[in-house]
Formats: C-alpha cells, structure tokens, sequence
C-alpha cells in the first residue's frame, strides 16, 4: 500500500522560510514523478513542483521559480520543498504527489496535505 506523508507546514511570516518533507513508502519510487501541489481557500489545487526521481529533472510553476526548490533523497525515499521568501498569496494546504512516467493533474497518490500560512 502506497502511502505519503507530509510534515513541516507551520505559520511563517512573509518573507520566511519553510521546509516541507514527504516521506514515500510501499513501492518503488524510481520510475516515478514526485511533485508538490497546493489548494488555497476556495481555489482549484495547482501545480507547484516536481521532480523526475531516477534523473533528479526539475519543473516548476512559474509562481515559486526562484523561490522554492524541490529536492529528494532517494535512499531515504524522502520528498523536500525549500520554500524561501514566502507570500501570503502561498497560503494553502500542500500535497504531496507521485505519478508513474509523467505528472499529470491528478496524480496517482496523493499525501494528506500540510497546512502553510504565511502572515503578512
């Protein structure tokens, strides 16, 4: 059984920083795309980042390029995001995803979501 599990949400002030993780477990992960999205308060989720776990290939939204940055460690089978000068516009439940190949708009596994709020 497939399972993801974020943790590091928190209340930050704009300008902070958080790190979130995602611990991956119940398969292997290496022909997987593992990527974070986020759903603000009566918004659709959106994509944030992924990442191409066998050649470590990056992609990311264009509203955190240059702010965030995805990250994993493979032999822990652990998921990062660095998210750096934060914006109250970044406030949002963050999920954690996996999907086979590519990463699509509804991914294959989903985490529970961690809470991020940033105060201006």
């Amino acid at each position: 059984q497939v399972q993801l599990v974020e943790s590091g949400g928190g209340l930050v002030q704009a300008g902070g920083s958080l790190r979130l993780s995602c611990v991956a477990s119940g398969r292997t992960f290496s022909r997987y795309v593992m990527g974070w999205f986020r759903q603000a308060p009566g918004k659709e989720r959106e994509f944030v980042a992924a990442i191409r776990w066998s050649s470590g290939g990056t992609v990311y939204a264009d509203s955190v390029k240059g702010r965030f940055t995805i990250s994993t460690d493979y032999a822990n089978n652990m998921l990062y995001l660095q998210m750096n000068s934060l914006k109250p516009e970044d406030t949002a439940v963050y999920y954690c995803a996996a999907d086979e190949i590519r990463m699509s708009t509804t991914p294959q596994y989903w985490g529970q979501g961690t809470q991020v709020t940033v105060s201006s």
